[in-house]
């Protein structure tokens, strides 16, 4: 099964995704952290920090910013999270990078948990690697959303199905 949850930053949308995949999970799932942690940046730092005192050690934490494809193992079960830090660590790759994984992860006999930032409805960017990165992630948001069984978008902290 694959599954997204998608909303703004601190919406929930991560709670919610770990509460889905610890529900479907007959073991202890994996918890993919896609932050690229080589930034000097004590804000996301504390993000990182408070997302690991959230999950505690309900999941096998993997860290990989780049090649989830190999990652991913047949029978088990997986939260991403989130494709947002995935697509920004790999920017300077082609839309066909991005949508030829979800190809290959949507083929994957695992359980899938996505988490994605929606940053597609504020205004256009005005510099080009902001526009770039909002128009991938929602291209690569509704090739997730076609592969997902289930479809959630997240506002404070509740959600709504929209699949």
């Amino acid at each position: 099964m694959k599954i997204l949850y998608f909303g703004g930053q601190k919406s929930g949308k991560s709670k919610l995704a770990e509460d889905h995949i610890l529900n479907i999970s007959t073991q202890k799932p994996y918890y993919i952290a896609t932050y690229d942690n080589s930034f000097d940046d004590d804000q996301m730092k504390q993000k990182i920090k408070n997302h690991h005192l959230q999950r505690g050690d309900k999941f096998i934490t993997i860290e990989e910013t780049t090649n989830l494809q190999d990652i991913i193992k047949p029978n088990n079960n997986y939260l991403i999270d989130c494709i947002s830090m995935w697509i920004l660590n790999n920017i300077d790759k082609p839309i066909e990078f991005f949508l030829d994984t979800i190809d290959i992860l949507a083929t994957k006999n695992s359980d899938i948990v996505f988490v994605l930032n929606d940053v597609n409805s504020g205004v256009i960017p005005i510099d080009q690697i902001s526009r770039k990165f909002v128009d991938y992630t929602g291209m690569i948001g509704q090739k997730i959303a076609s592969i997902s069984n289930e479809v959630y978008e997240v506002k404070f902290g509740l959600k709504v199905r929209l699949k």
